[in-house]
């Protein structure tokens, strides 16, 4: 049998595409997140099927979509019974291991640790920059306890020592996960002064007005300053000021400190590729950078995610195995998070089991997309109005055009509220609009589109066994 390669699978919290320079961000520099990319791949179509973290955590971990595994919300914990590819990969012969970010299920008690791996050390819920607790396997059990130091550092240190003392004899599947960016941004004192003499550029739609949206744009409780507390700026936030003012003067302490924890992060990632270099692991190593979703950076006056607009639903994802990937590609096709599971299978040389949704895009990473690749996906956000106000929707995005349809009812299910809105629509043409700015769903110019995208969204519906909302007919 080949030598079947070990898989890095490096996952971060909240971080946007657009925070990375090997994406053209005009705002940072990763260099060793470049590496990957530069080295390996870049995709440009990598979205999310629900974009907030535990559900994303939910589909990556089973290969389905969130009313499959019953992850729906941040509430709604995932059953440890549940078929991952980590278990499959251990039982077929790999060594695993989580360190860092696990965040399935918010619940203090240990019910809901890692299942299928042979160590881990997790944070409780979003855990703490600094000092932060972590949940050890224990030979024992579970058990709890204060590490000293920055999350960042210490997440990389637990990973770093699992490689080094890892049984050689077997290929190892290693989940480095971070915290960072997530919020509340805490920077560690090497970071700190950066960017103290200068100011960030500002995103072209800092200023949105929501005109020309459906009302859950304006609903949003997730403005840049207006909606941010002292934790979150490290200070009290001026007062009699508009908000046009107020978005102005937080968007700089908010990214300021957003970037300086992904420089940390950067700069450990750096660490443990040089691991693999000097450890002769680079060439047999499959190494992945993601987010568990993308994040507003003051796009349409925003921080969070949540929404189907594009710097929500876009994940960053660099991929690097020199024996099949050329250096410095990029791909354009679509690519979702329920498809990393049977990635990861595949490259495992392991069938991919009927239960799973996703397809293994492991032949696009080698320059070849299958003739009946998708061209559209489907997306349901369901924590109606439960955090930052923001309403149920779900959705169709194609290459071209984005459909969202705010149904705006919590459903009864947990972690949403439970409230309901007149539904509405958006359209938006990517092409002539990609900061999606203008709703033309009401545009006679669009009925022929319109009708096909429904047509497409209820079939995607049909596809993954979703169902429609009461009151979206043809």
């Amino acid at each position: 049998m080949p030598t079947r390669p070990n898989i890095l699978f490096i996952m971060s919290d909240d971080h946007a595409a657009h925070a990375m320079s090997c994406y053209g961000s005009r705002i940072n520099k990763t260099p060793n997140l470049d590496r990957i990319a530069n080295e390996g791949m870049r995709l440009d179509r990598c979205f999310c099927t629900n974009s907030i973290c535990t559900p994303s955590r939910a589909t990556i971990l089973t290969g389905t979509y969130n009313h499959v595994n019953g992850v729906t919300t941040l509430d709604t914990p995932m059953d440890a019974g549940l078929q991952t590819f980590p278990k499959l990969l251990r039982e077929s012969g790999y060594q695993t291991a989580v360190f860092g970010k696990w965040h399935l299920g918010e619940h203090k008690s240990f019910e809901f640790c890692p299942e299928g791996f042979d160590d881990w050390a997790v944070l409780p819920g979003q855990g703490f920059y600094h000092n932060p607790e972590f949940i050890f396997k224990g030979s024992r059990g579970p058990v709890q306890r204060t590490v000293m130091g920055y999350v960042t550092d210490l997440i990389t240190d637990f990973s770093l020592d699992w490689l080094q003392n890892r049984d050689r004899s077997c290929p190892f599947c290693l989940l480095y996960h971070h915290k960072a960016p997530h919020r509340h941004w805490n920077p560690d004192e090497k970071h700190a002064a950066m960017y103290l003499n200068e100011d960030i550029p500002e995103p072209d739609t800092l200023y949105d007005d929501y005109a020309n949206r459906a009302s859950a744009a304006a609903a949003a409780e997730m403005r840049v300053g207006v909606h941010m507390t002292q934790l979150d700026m490290k200070c009290e936030l001026p007062k009699n000021v508009s908000e046009h003012e107020m978005r102005k003067w937080a968007y700089q302490r908010y990214i300021k400190d957003y970037l300086r924890v992904i420089a940390s992060v950067d700069d450990n990632v750096g660490r443990v590729l040089d691991y693999l270099d000097a450890d002769g692991l680079t060439e047999n190593t499959v190494v992945i950078y993601c987010s568990d979703q993308g994040f507003f950076l003051g796009d349409h006056g925003w921080y969070d995610k949540r929404f189907m607009y594009e710097e929500s639903l876009k994940m960053p994802f660099v991929v690097r195995y020199p024996k099949e990937i050329e250096p410095g590609s990029v791909n354009s096709d679509m690519v979702l998070n329920v498809d990393f599971a049977p990635l990861f299978l595949d490259f495992a040389g392991l069938p991919i089991p009927k239960g799973m949704q996703g397809r293994s895009f492991r032949p696009i990473l080698g320059g070849e997309t299958p003739p009946d690749w998708r061209d559209s996906m489907y997306y349901r956000y369901w924590m109606h109005k439960a955090h930052h106000n923001v309403y149920a929707h779900y959705g169709l995005r194609t290459k071209r055009f984005k459909l969202i349809y705010y149904y705006s009812d919590g459903l009864n299910q947990m972690g949403a509220l439970d409230e309901k809105y007149e539904p509405e629509w958006e359209l938006f043409d990517l092409e002539r609009d990609p900061a999606e700015l203008n709703n033309v769903y009401a545009d006679p110019a669009y009925a022929d589109t319109l009708r096909e995208l429904k047509a497409e969204l209820h079939r995607q519906q049909a596809a993954v066994g979703d169902a429609r909302y009461e009151s979206d007919v043809d």
